[in-house]
């Protein structure tokens, strides 16, 4: 009887996770076409049907599930055991996978990321931007970047070392039509860009200051989802924006826009990598997360440089 490759294993795994062949081809670096065949032959094998397919969804059957119950694990310790040795390797090689926020992603792909890629030229990161949370386990990630207190419990993290912080800005051309905020309360009387959140709901602008938290709804014209364009609608006078401090700081120096409210968006602890507490680490997460640690140790105002020239 012939048996299912490893390979064949890994597909229907991507699948399952994934929702499509599509996307799960685009995981594993291959064709769709290539991956519905690989499917029909381990079906034909199997003798049973792994998934219901339309030509809208694609969903596991009740072999599928417990197929994937049954495997799932198993290629979790293979991939360990993968690890384990590699491990012994002097010089890392292989893909590390990260899914990190947008804005996390910008923070770490100069001073994190290619230096290490400089270090370690036998290795390869594959970086997916994602605004929801996700679980990097199921969805076959190595590493997570998130705010810390988004770090799932039952994860490792490693502090990235340095805090965020929120800025309120406008344009010069905005603010010769309009006086500026004092306290978060005079934002209503204002036209704000409004935030969405990755679940739909609009984001409500939150501050704080001598402990005092306080939650504004604002109102605005126009409502986005990429702080890229909310940079845009505020350089051309759209009004105010709510952004991650690093994404709008050079914009700041240079005097394109101005800041309000600067003392009421205090630090608030920063990003994290998280990675699931395996008992063995490759050599290369081992490098990754060694590198992460010294770079935590930097001094902020090298580290805000480095990020800023991303």
């Amino acid at each position: 009887m012939e048996q299912a490759s490893l390979k064949d294993l890994e597909a229907v795994i991507a699948i399952a996770r994934r929702g499509t062949f599509r996307a799960a081809a685009i995981d594993l670096g291959t064709s769709t076409t290539a991956l519905s065949h690989t499917i029909a032959k381990l079906e034909a094998v199997l003798g049973v049907r792994l998934f219901n397919r339309t030509t809208r969804s694609v969903s596991l059957t009740d072999a599928g599930k417990l197929f994937v119950e049954q495997v799932a694990p198993s290629l979790q310790n293979i991939y360990a055991a993968l690890e384990a040795v590699r491990s012994q390797r002097e010089t890392p090689s292989g893909t590390i996978r990260i899914n990190a926020a947008p804005f996390a992603a910008r923070a770490i792909i100069s001073p994190l990321i290619l230096e290490f890629l400089r270090r370690y030229p036998d290795m390869n990161v594959d970086l997916v931007t994602d605004g929801k949370m996700v679980d990097i386990v199921r969805d076959g990630f190595d590493l997570g970047v998130r705010v810390a207190g988004l770090v799932p419990s039952d994860m490792i993290a490693v502090s990235l070392g340095r805090p965020q912080r929120h800025a309120v800005v406008g344009s010069p051309a905005y603010f010769e039509r309009q006086e500026r905020p004092i306290v978060p309360l005079d934002l209503l009387k204002h036209r704000c860009i409004r935030v969405r959140l990755p679940d739909g709901s609009l984001y409500h602008w939150r501050f704080e200051r001598d402990g005092e938290p306080v939650q504004i709804d604002v109102a605005g014209p126009i409502s986005l989802d990429e702080a890229s364009l909310v940079r845009t609608a505020v350089l051309e006078g759209t009004g105010l924006g709510y952004t991650m401090e690093q994404e709008i700081l050079p914009d700041i120096e240079a005097g394109r826009v101005i800041r309000v409210l600067e003392d009421w968006t205090p630090p608030y602890p920063g990003l994290c990598l998280y990675h699931p507490g395996r008992r063995h680490l490759s050599a290369g997460m081992k490098a990754f997360l060694d590198l992460a640690r010294d770079i935590s140790r930097r001094p902020a105002g090298s580290i805000l440089r480095s990020m800023l020239k991303s």
